[in-house]
C-alpha cells in the first residue's frame, strides 16, 4: 500500500508539472516530457516492484540509458524551439517599446490601491525613509527600454519601483544595476521581483540589509556542534556494534571506522554545498551540524551570507550538497552490498530491509536469495551508506530553508514551497506517532528552519527544465528512501520470513 502511494504522488507530481507546462504551448510540453522521461525508469521499476515484479540491475541500466537517451534527444528540440521563441520575444520588445508608454500603464484608482503595501495607500504614516537625492537618483535609472517607471512606493529603508519591464529580466536588471552603481556606488541593492498582483517591480534595499558574517559566538556553536556531532556518531556506531562507549573505552577503535564513513558523507555533502557556491561568487555560513543519538546526525544548517543572484543559482547550490552525499551513500551502500558474505562484520535481520523501498530493491538485485533468510551478513559499508541516505533524504525534504526547501522555493516559486513546508511537517506529526525520529526533526524544522529564503536579485527567471526534473527526481528518490515496504510486499519479493 505505501508503495502505491508512493507511485501515486510521483504520478501526481506529473501531471501537477504538465498543469504548469501547458500553458507554455509546445515548449512547455517538451520540458514536461523531458520530467517525464527521467522519471519513467523509476516509475516503472517501482511499479513492477509494488505488483512483485522484480527487474534486475541490467533491466534498470538499460531503462536508464535509454531514457538518458530520449532526455538528451528532448533537450536539443527544446533548445531549437527555444532559439526561436526568444528571436519572437525580442521581436515583441522591440515593437512594444516603439508604442506611447501611457498605454501600457492605465488601470483604475481601486486597481491601483488594492496592488499596494500598506505604505502606499497615503496614509501619513507611509513617510519615506530614504534620502530624497538617492530616491532622485535612482528613479533617473529607469527608461523605456528597460523598466518603464510609473511609480514609487516607500518601503521600508528603500522603495519599490512600479511600471513595465521592457526586456528580458536577466540583462535589464544588470543594466539597471551598473546605472545604480555609477549613480550612488554600491549603496542600494535592486531586487526584480513580482507583487502580490504577480507583476514585476524593482526594489531597493539599502546594501546594510544584505545578510550578515557569521559572528564569533555562532562560529563557537558551530564548532561544538560538530564536536556533538562526532560524539553522537560514535555513539551510534557503538548501538550498531552492540558497545558500550562509555564503560568500555577500549572499544572506541572498533567503532571509529563506522563513525568516520558518517562523517565523510556529511563533509561530503557540505562540501558540495561550498563547491557550488563559490563558484557562483556566493558565501556560506560555516555548517551547523546536528547531532543525534539515533542515526549520528541529521545533516548540518547552512545559512546564505550573501544575496543570491538568481533562482536558478539558489537550486544549484541547495542541490550540490544532496548530489554529492547522496551519491557517495549509494556508492558505499552498493559497494557494501557487493562485499557482503556469510561471515561478514554485521549480522541484521532480514526484515530491516524493509526499511526502505529503495536499499530494499537494491539489496535484492545484489543479494537476491540471502535476504529470504532469517539473518544476513553485510559489509560495515552497508549500514554506513544506508545512513547516509537517509540523511540525505530528510535533508530533501520539501520545508523551510531545508535543502528540499530551498529546491522546491527555486523551481517552483515562494508560494508553493509555503505550502509544502506545512504539508511536510503535518505529515512529520502524523509519522511521528510511529516513530520517535520524525518528531525530533519536526521540530527542528518547526523552530529553526520553517522560514524561506530570501529573495533572489532575479526572482523572475524559472530555472530551466533540467534542474525542474532534478528536483523531481531528488523528490523520487527521498520518497522512495524514506518509505518503507509493507510486509506482504516484501514477502512477494522474497525480503524476510
Amino acid at each position: 500500500m505505501i508503495t502505491v502511494l508512493l507511485l501515486l504522488v510521483a504520478i501526481a507530481l506529473l501531471v501537477w508539472g504538465f498543469v504548469r507546462a501547458r500553458p507554455y504551448g509546445k515548449i512547455g510540453i517538451y520540458a514536461w516530457l523531458q520530467s517525464v522521461v527521467l522519471m519513467a525508469p523509476w516509475l516503472l521499476f517501482f511499479g513492477l516492484f509494488a505488483t512483485g515484479i522484480y527487474v534486475n540491475l541490467a533491466g534498470v541500466l538499460f531503462l536508464v540509458v535509454v531514457s538518458a537517451g530520449l532526455y538528451i534527444y528532448l533537450g536539443r528540440q527544446l533548445r531549437a524551439m527555444g532559439q526561436d521563441e526568444l528571436m519572437a520575444q525580442k521581436m515583441a520588445t522591440l515593437a512594444t517599446a516603439a508604442e506611447p508608454a501611457t498605454g501600457d500603464v492605465e488601470q483604475s484608482p481601486d486597481a491601483e490601491a488594492e496592488s499596494q503595501p500598506a505604505q502606499a495607500t497615503g496614509e501619513p504614516d507611509a513617510v519615506p525613509t530614504m534620502p530624497a537625492e538617492d530616491l532622485t537618483a535612482l528613479e533617473g535609472i529607469f527608461g523605456i527600454d528597460t523598466f518603464f517607471r510609473t511609480e514609487t512606493v516607500p518601503y521600508q529603508q528603500g522603495a519599490i519601483f512600479r511600471g513595465n519591464l521592457r526586456g528580458e529580466p536577466e540583462p535589464t536588471l544588470a543594466r539597471l544595476k551598473t546605472s545604480a552603481t555609477e549613480r550612488l556606488g554600491e549603496k542600494y541593492r535592486l531586487f526584480l521581483i513580482q507583487d502580490p498582483g504577480a507583476r514585476p517591480v524593482v526594489v531597493a534595499l539599502p546594501s546594510s540589509t544584505d545578510p550578515q558574517l557569521m559572528t564569533l559566538g555562532q562560529k563557537v556553536i558551530a564548532i561544538l556542534l560538530g564536536i556533538a556531532t562526532l560524539a553522537t556518531c560514535m555513539e551510534a556506531a557503538g548501538l550498531l556494534m552492540n558497545i558500550e562507549l562509555l564503560s568500555s573505552p577500549s572499544q572506541w577503535p572498533q567503532a571509529f571506522p563506522i563513525a568516520a564513513g558518517v562523517i565523510v558523507i556529511l563533509i561530503v555533502h557540505e562540501l558540495g554545498h561550498w563547491a557550488i557556491a563559490r563558484q557562483n561568487g556566493v558565501k556560506l555560513s560555516w555548517p551547523f551540524f546536528l547531532p543525534t543519538w539515533q542515526i549520528g546526525a541529521f545533516g548540518a544548517l547552512t545559512r546564505f551570507e550573501s544575496v543570491l543572484p538568481n533562482r536558478s543559482v539558489l537550486f544549484d547550490v541547495a542541490f550540490a550538497g544532496p548530489a554529492a552525499g547522496g551519491l557517495l551513500s549509494l556508492a558505499m551502500l552498493f559497494v557494501g552490498l557487493v562485499l557482503s558474505h556469510p561471515g561478514s562484520t554485521f549480522q541484521i535481520p532480514a526484515e530491516f530491509f524493509q526499511g526502505s523501498a529503495l536499499v530494499g530493491a537494491l539489496a535484492k538485485g545484489v543479494l537476491g536469495n540471502a535476504l529470504s533468510e532469517p539473518i544476513v551478513d553485510v559489509h560495515p559499508l552497508t549500514l554506513i551508506g544506508w545512513i547516509g541516505l537517509v540523511i540525505t533524504a530528510l535533508n530533501l525534504m520539501p520545508a523551510g530553508q531545508l535543502d528540499g526547501g530551498r529546491i522546491v522555493q527555486a523551481i517552483y516559486g515562494r508560494k508553493t514551497a509555503g505550502r509544502t513546508t506545512v504539508v511536510t511537517l503535518i505529515l512529520l506529526a502524523i509519522a511521528s506517532l510511529a516513530n520517535s525520529l520524525a518528531l525530533y526533526w519536526a521540530a527542528l524544522i518547526l523552530f529553526l528552519q520553517r522560514g524561506l529564503e530570501r529573495p533572489a536579485e532575479n526572482e523572475l527567471t524559472e530555472p530551466d527544465d533540467a534542474r525542474a526534473a532534478l528536483a523531481l527526481l531528488a523528490l523520487f528518490l527521498t520518497l522512495a528512501t524514506l518509505i518503507p515496504l509493507t510486509p506482504s510486499l516484501a514477502g512477494k519479493l522474497g525480503i524476510g520470513s
